[in-house]
């Protein structure tokens, strides 16, 4: 760790020194960014209403900015949400709709938000998970940051050792985990097969075992954000620092004392555990990724092939207690870094902004994960502190494209044109104006190739568009389309319509109800003159 701390200082001395100390006093005078990334947080939170939630960090970080109470992520899935995040452009430009599509492979010469701070002269530095790691190289690189990407992994608590497959602290599971390596060794199986095969046979969803915050990944990354903040202000250039927290996602790992924080007789389950009335099968899944965790086929009633789950009752209360302590996990993380921040004084000269990637289904409409464009996926939490700025609760719609030119109008350095967000600076300023009518978001789906040939599709591939309004939310899901192309209503598969006011559980689809015709043909219009805009651009 002090070799680790003093390449660090090293590579900084090259990056900010200056003889100039009128240049280094404006320098300093320009605000820091703290940009924390959560993964499958949902706002599930004290400040956004939960009375359950123990995030008594978050809330107080919440009491200092604006807390935005209608975000929406443009895709409920980590590459795609993130790569747009971080580029300021929505999925149909990125082309990123995956875990595996490559950002540059799209957009070779895309300049990323931490990679224009840095153009602009901040010191850059990312910790723990902020692209999805699979859709760029090396967490993006020199493209992005001044200081290599860490994942934080000797910072990890010696005593414990390395997780095992990176998440896993509990002895019996590693001591199955060496054992299934051993047998996969003596089959013959090589690297990533051996990999494979352990995960066939121990990959547990949960794991409560009392050790300290950093025997897990989120532990570590605080401890070196923590020293990174340290060193960063003491060079005293303005300092881009982006923390990714890996909890609340899968599996649901976290020291006992925050599962302690919970009464699991009063963990509440989903109201609504069934599809919607008169829904297309395009809008669920399988809910893959749970069923991937060696514990949880024994307590579905349908298959792996089915699009509905039926999880056992006491296991969805497990994984929600799960979900919940990780959320409080996260918590005691944030505070850790509030703390930093005010013992080294910059606390007030500081832009901090926290948001989760995406939400996350505990059980609603059957559904686990994300996947979606239903509101459970869609919703995130996104929290904006800014020196200057009051707090409060802002009304507007906003979408994660509008983060990156938020930063830079806080920052007071130019925004660049050719990004699809728009400021949000108005609605901090004012927290009842409405900058938005409405947010987008949209998930594709695959059909067979038998599917796509009986409904005489050219691709297998469908999308769904979904606009939320104050009130509603209107789903088009098209065939052979995206916004890069011109519309036509023949490209309609299906359509939704949700009614909140009436419908706050999305259990009816009313689209085809005469009385909401109205309704759908300015919803449609919305939608369509949405299309046309991207177009345009």
């Amino acid at each position: 760790m002090i070799t680790t701390t003093l390449n660090i200082a090293l590579l900084l001395s090259a990056f900010l020194h200056s003889d100039d100390s009128i240049e280094r006093k404006e320098q300093q005078e320009k605000p820091n960014i703290l940009f924390i990334a959560v993964d499958d947080l949902k706002p599930i939170l004290g400040c956004y209403g939960d009375s359950l939630i123990k995030t008594p960090n978050i809330d107080r970080l919440a009491s200092l900015g604006t807390v935005f109470q209608n975000t929406y992520c443009q895709q409920a899935i980590s590459g795609a949400t993130r790569a747009s995040l971080l580029t300021g452009l929505r999925p149909d430009k990125t082309q990123v709709y995956d875990l595996v599509t490559q950002i540059r492979d799209i957009n070779p010469n895309v300049v990323t938000l931490p990679g224009y701070f840095k153009n602009e002269g901040y010191v850059t530095a990312a910790i723990g998970k902020i692209f999805h790691p699979t859709n760029v190289v090396k967490e993006d690189g020199k493209h992005s940051w001044s200081i290599p990407h860490t994942e934080a992994k000797e910072y990890l608590a010696e005593a414990y050792g390395y997780p095992a497959l990176g998440f896993y602290q509990h002895p019996d599971t590693k001591w199955k985990v060496e054992k299934y390596r051993m047998e996969a060794k003596r089959k013959g199986l090589k690297d990533a097969e051996v990999t494979k095969y352990i995960l066939s046979h121990i990959k547990p969803s949960i794991e409560c075992v009392d050790v300290p915050d950093n025997a897990y990944a989120d532990g570590a990354v605080t401890l070196k954000a923590k020293e990174q903040l340290q060193i960063l202000t003491k060079a005293g250039k303005p300092f881009f620092l982006a923390v990714g927290y890996h909890k609340p996602h899968l599996p649901f790992v976290a020291p006992k004392k925050y599962w302690d924080l919970y009464d699991r007789q009063f963990i509440p389950i989903a109201k609504y555990q069934k599809h919607a009335k008169n829904s297309p099968e395009f809008a669920y899944h399988r809910c893959g990724e749970l069923k991937k965790y060696t514990d949880i086929p024994e307590f579905c009633t349908f298959t792996d092939q089915s699009l509905h789950t039926g999880l056992d009752l006491e296991k969805q209360k497990e994984l929600i207690h799960g979900y919940y302590a990780c959320i409080s996990y996260l918590d005691a993380q944030v505070g850790e870094l509030l703390a930093t921040l005010e013992s080294l004084g910059t606390l007030d000269n500081t832009i901090i902004v926290l948001w989760g990637d995406h939400g996350w289904h505990l059980g609603d409409h059957d559904l686990w994960n994300k996947h979606t464009n239903f509101e459970n996926a869609t919703k995130v939490p996104l929290i904006m502190v800014a020196p200057g700025i009051s707090s409060g609760d802002a009304d507007t719609f906003a979408e994660f494209v509008d983060i990156y030119p938020t930063l830079c109008d806080l920052a007071g350095i130019n925004i660049p044109l050719n990004i699809d967000g728009k400021s949000l600076v108005q609605a901090m300023e004012n927290k009842k104006s409405r900058l938005r009518d409405y947010a987008v978001s949209q998930y594709p789906r695959k059909l067979t190739k038998e599917e796509a040939d009986r409904r005489g599709y050219e691709s297998t591939t469908i999308m769904g568009y979904s606009l939320r309004t104050e009130r509603y939310r209107y789903t088009m899901w098209v065939h052979d389309f995206t916004t890069r192309q011109l519309f036509s209503d023949r490209k309609i598969c299906e359509e939704e319509l949700y009614d909140y006011q009436k419908d706050p559980l999305e259990t009816i689809n009313v689209v085809a109800e005469k009385s909401y015709f109205k309704i759908k043909k300015e919803l449609k219009k919305m939608m369509i003159d949405f299309f046309s805009k991207q177009l345009d651009k």
